[in-house]
């Protein structure tokens, strides 16, 4: 594989604001996937106060190639998690958030009542800051996707994280119909509904039209598109890096097609810059 373009590299930032939001992350004892994920950003977020945090612990019970998040079998819930991760943002005096978590295919509810004490906690705690969630699959299960919108956070994310093609090749359990039922579900709710791709995978750029076109007719109407890193040996190797120009390309086609909001750029990543 070639060496990464210039383009993809970055400098560490390690200011006062880096330090403090390292500081209360530690002494809360929070998995953000800026660390778990091996985020690109994670220096300069955490620079301006910003973090992603994941909550259901830091192991995962899917094993996706694409990703560094531990794998195996996950310690029971923290049950002051959710009061942590709440006063945490407000300690950040964070204007706009994203709380993701691991899988918990573990539990009977997959972690869905964990999700709604949390968004509880933070939206009780931070009245002012915008709650985006990051949720997982839930099997597809509406009746657990109901428990987070009932909830009332600002925007819904899922990732298809690639395309139709790719996405049994990277994505342990998850399925490519089954992410698109959760997105179309959330989205005629009335919720924001927004997804995030990673490219560099071996996609084409007819097949992310077609998920851009996917994505759009169900109701999504904000998208990400990044540059796939391979984390490690261990994960699906990158099989080309896009340049700025094809990304900008990409970003172009979605606002023609109708999105109301797209982020496409070789560093960015469904929760940066929100």
């Amino acid at each position: 594989m070639e060496r990464k373009p210039d383009w993809l590299k970055i400098q560490i930032a390690g200011n006062q604001q880096f330090l403090q939001t390292k500081k209360i992350v530690e002494a809360h004892r929070l998995h953000t996937i800026c660390a778990s994920g091996r985020c690109p950003n994670q220096g300069d977020c955490w620079s301006r106060g910003i973090a992603t945090l994941m909550i259901g612990g830091d192991i995962c019970t899917r094993s996706c190639r694409f990703c560094n998040t531990l794998t195996g079998r996950p310690m029971p819930l923290d049950p002051d998690e959710s009061r942590r991760v709440a006063e945490s943002i407000r300690l950040m005096s964070l204007k706009y958030v994203v709380v993701t978590s691991v899988d918990r295919d573990d539990l009977p509810d997959l972690g869905a009542g964990h999700w709604v004490e949390t968004i509880l906690q933070v939206k009780k705690l931070n009245p002012l800051t915008r709650l985006e969630v990051l949720i997982p699959d839930f099997q597809g299960r509406k009746e657990l996707i109901d428990r987070i919108i009932e909830a009332q956070p600002d925007v819904i994310s899922h990732n298809l994280e690639t395309v139709r093609r790719i996405s049994p090749q990277i994505r342990s359990a998850a399925r490519y119909d089954v992410s698109l039922s959760v997105l179309a579900y959330t989205a005629a709710k009335g919720i924001t509904s927004k997804t995030g791709i990673m490219v560099g995978l071996g996609e084409t750029p007819d097949e992310v039209e077609e998920l851009m076109d996917d994505t759009f007719r169900v109701g999504v109407s904000t998208i990400t598109i990044g540059q796939y890193l391979q984390p490690s040996r261990r994960h699906i190797p990158v099989s080309e890096y896009i340049t700025p120009q094809q990304f900008e390309t990409y970003r172009s086609l979605a606002l023609s097609k109708g999105f109301r909001q797209v982020e496409s750029a070789p560093l960015v990543r469904s929760s940066y810059f929100k």
